[in-house]
């Protein structure tokens, strides 16, 4: 039985105009610059409303060739829904203005017989944006090319889950009809926060911040899990993707396909430059496969 999962953010977090969606989109991907490469095997994007990070996401998204894959795993952090696991999705299809994207439901099965994964019902799946925020973008790069979705809402794991589940699905990797979109937003700086680390030697605050995520990043494209755990344990940084980027990377770590992170763009939302301002980070990456 066909079970929807409705666009719940369109209307507000991006146009739900179809005409304009559709060459909101393009225009981004266009200007990006980038040519899309049949050895990118995954990206990192951010998830905020498309206002402020889709032209940021589009450095992530342009890289697609999507000749060849037949499934995109998609790995978004839960904000409003407290689960120490990883959790599938109940829906058969997700809906987005420019056309649906169906969900394989074998995969899902696949995945529910290790008994690790929870899930989320169809209100829960609706009110988190961290992933629906990529669904536009797949639909626009995946059009008139066949591709299932396989979501997977990853809860506050602790270090031992975020490896085991790397494990568990490494093997996916080694597929290269597999995709990974790992959806995070960088630093949340600000007392709307609770997050106001300032290294004044670095500048202005949007300096420092931006010297912060730099160093996430540079962490991140080493593929070392352990060396991102502790980064965010030694500065706390605010990137609320922080458990999928270390669930990917375990796979990345645990796969026989030698894949390397590159970051291609980052942006502020706004330059802070006294304690009282608030911005968001957002950056984009590629997951490229060793040609």
């Amino acid at each position: 039985m066909e079970k929807v999962r409705k666009a719940s953010h369109a209307g507000s977090w991006y146009t739900n105009n179809p005409n304009k969606l559709a060459e909101e989109l393009e225009r981004w991907l266009k200007a990006s610059g980038i040519v899309k490469s049949f050895d990118v095997r995954g990206v990192i994007a951010p998830h905020a409303g498309y206002s402020y990070s889709g032209r940021a996401a589009a450095y992530a998204f342009a890289n697609i060739d999507p000749t060849n894959i037949k499934r995109v795993f998609l790995l978004g952090p839960s904000h409003h829904y407290y689960t120490p696991k990883c959790a599938l999705s109940r829906a058969t299809i997700y809906q987005t203005p420019i056309g649906d994207l169906a969900l394989d439901l074998e995969v899902n099965k696949e995945l529910e017989a290790t008994g690790k994964f929870g899930w989320m019902d169809l209100g829960v799946d609706e009110a988190e944006h961290s992933m629906e925020m990529h669904l536009p973008y797949l639909a626009k790069v995946f059009e008139g090319h066949p591709v299932k979705i396989v979501p997977i809402l990853v809860g506050a794991l602790s270090a031992e889950s975020e490896a085991a589940y790397g494990r568990l699905l490494a093997k996916y990797v080694d597929d290269p009809s597999n995709f990974f979109s790992v959806s995070s937003d960088f630093c949340h700086w600000g007392s709307r926060f609770n997050y106001t680390y300032y290294d004044s030697k670095h500048g202005a605050i949007h300096k420092s911040i931006e010297s912060l995520d730099r160093m996430g990043m540079e962490i991140i494209e080493t593929g070392d899990p352990d060396a991102f755990k502790q980064y965010l344990t030694e500065y706390d940084n605010t990137i609320c993707g922080r458990h999928p980027i270390s669930v990917f990377l375990h796979m990345l770590k645990n796969c026989s396909t030698k894949i390397k992170i590159k970051f291609l763009r980052y942006e502020q939302s706004s330059q802070c430059k006294n304690m009282g301002d608030s911005s968001v980070s957002y950056a984009s990456a590629a997951a490229k496969a060793d040609a």
